[in-house]
């Protein structure tokens, strides 16, 4: 059985440009799936307790690894919802800086390059003001029920994306002996 974090490969071409993301959540979800680690599928975490859904389909990039001890997370734009455990290829377009818990939680702003409406789209500034908003605003709010504490800091573009894409590929790498299931 194909592992989807430690088997699928981030990258879709060698020019680095294109990655794949496991979708977790369907756009207009409040079913929180999260990866599970031992076995690759996904596992129902919990449902939201707020009155929000998750804005954009949500996943993880397989291969990377990030320092709050998860796969590097990206939020995919496109028009339709994608089932979970599909394979997206996205391209980033920028970054949300987010802190969860006191831990660094990056989630990258990404494309579906097989979905013509937002294919085009290189970076974070061509989206609808509305769109990032919302973004914000579901990830300020999503957690606040459970009294955990979610700062978003900042919206940082492709270029950044790209950075901490290429550390979490290189993190996975290094610490792959360890994460990889016996």
């Amino acid at each position: 059985m194909v592992h989807a974090w430690h088997d699928l490969p981030a990258y879709v071409d060698a020019e680095q440009a294109a990655f794949n993301v496991v979708i977790e959540v369907t756009k207009g979800s409040k079913v929180k799936y999260e990866l599970d680690k031992p076995s690759g599928i996904l596992r129902v975490d919990r449902i939201l307790y707020s009155s929000v859904i998750y804005p954009a389909n949500y996943g993880f990039i397989p291969q990377t690894y990030c320092d709050d001890g998860d796969p590097l997370d990206a939020l995919v734009l496109n028009t339709e919802p994608v089932e979970p455990l599909s394979i997206v290829r996205a391209r980033a377009i920028g970054v949300m800086r987010m802190e969860d818990s006191g831990h660094m939680d990056d989630k990258l702003i990404a494309v579906h390059i097989d979905d013509p409406e937002v294919a085009d789209y290189t970076h974070m500034d061509q989206l609808p003001k509305h769109l990032a908003r919302q973004i914000r605003h579901f990830f300020e709010e999503y957690k606040v029920l459970e009294h955990k504490t979610v700062v978003v800091e900042d919206f940082l573009g492709p270029e950044e994306a790209r950075e901490i894409l290429r550390a979490a590929v290189e993190l996975y790498r290094r610490e792959a002996p360890r994460l990889r299931p016996r």
